[in-house]
């Protein structure tokens, strides 16, 4: 059997080689998730939930076994942030981790990951601009841009000078077949255009709330051209079926 003769080394490559490495610049977010002290910001501003929030917190403690209360982090949380005027401060994070008994850094943990809860200030009415492909597809870019420049100018992450109004841009939010569309504090505003958008604004800047849902006429998520299917009386059961069954 005959084989291929093998060289004793490999050759060695010129020290000057070089493998090349290509990396993309860093894009920054619009929440900061390192918390560093502030005058606005730091674990000496007391906070606690009024009576009100702290039965509430109580009640939703209470769903879960005692030794597994940490589960009600998450819309402790929550509960705190509405408190707190629209934003989880250190001292909320704080005090919800001293109320569920867990280290404090379980609960940096879970405010950090999840999006919902802010970690800087925002202003009286919360706009998030939805932007993912369904809503980019039905001119979710027009609507950004629209509310941008109808509130001064701003910027996605950015707060109106007067507090009014924080805008973000954020991915889907569940209203697809209503695209494009926003949410504004707890509300949805689906069959958006730039002209219905900032009617939007402009009433919750004079303290009004607009009925939410669309604002293209139709109801909920109805076929635009009318009604197409279920036009008939639905048959009843066995109708259909052979006699032995029937």
């Amino acid at each position: 059997m005959m084989f291929a003769r093998l060289p004793r080394r490999l050759p060695r490559l010129p020290l000057h080689s070089s493998r090349p490495i290509s990396n993309t610049a860093p894009k920054r977010s619009d929440a900061l998730f390192i918390h560093r002290d502030s005058p606005h910001n730091n674990p000496q501003i007391a906070f606690k939930f009024d009576a009100e929030n702290l039965k509430r917190a109580h009640e939703v403690i209470s769903h879960y076994p005692p030794q597994y209360k940490k589960a009600a982090v998450i819309p402790l949380l929550d509960l705190g942030q509405r408190q707190n005027k629209g934003w989880t401060s250190i001292s909320v994070m704080n005090y919800v981790a001293e109320l569920l008994e867990m280290p404090p850094m379980r609960v940096y943990e879970v405010a950090t990951f999840y999006t919902m809860f802010n970690r800087e200030p925002i202003g009286t009415n919360f706009v998030q601009v939805c932007t993912t492909t369904p809503c980019m597809l039905r001119g979710s870019t027009d609507i950004l841009n629209a509310t941008c420049s109808h509130l001064g100018g701003i910027k996605p992450g950015e707060t109106t000078k007067d507090g009014k109004f924080t805008v973000i841009e954020v991915e889907c939010q569940g209203a697809c077949s209503n695209a494009p569309m926003i949410a504004i504090n707890d509300d949805f505003y689906e069959d958006l255009t730039p002209e219905t958008t900032k009617k939007i604004l402009d009433a919750f800047a004079k303290g009004e709330k607009p009925k939410p849902g669309p604002q293209s006429g139709r109801q909920t998520s109805e076929n635009s051209a009318g009604l197409t299917s279920l036009t008939s009386k639905p048959y009843g059961p066995g109708e259909f079926c052979q006699p032995e069954f029937q």
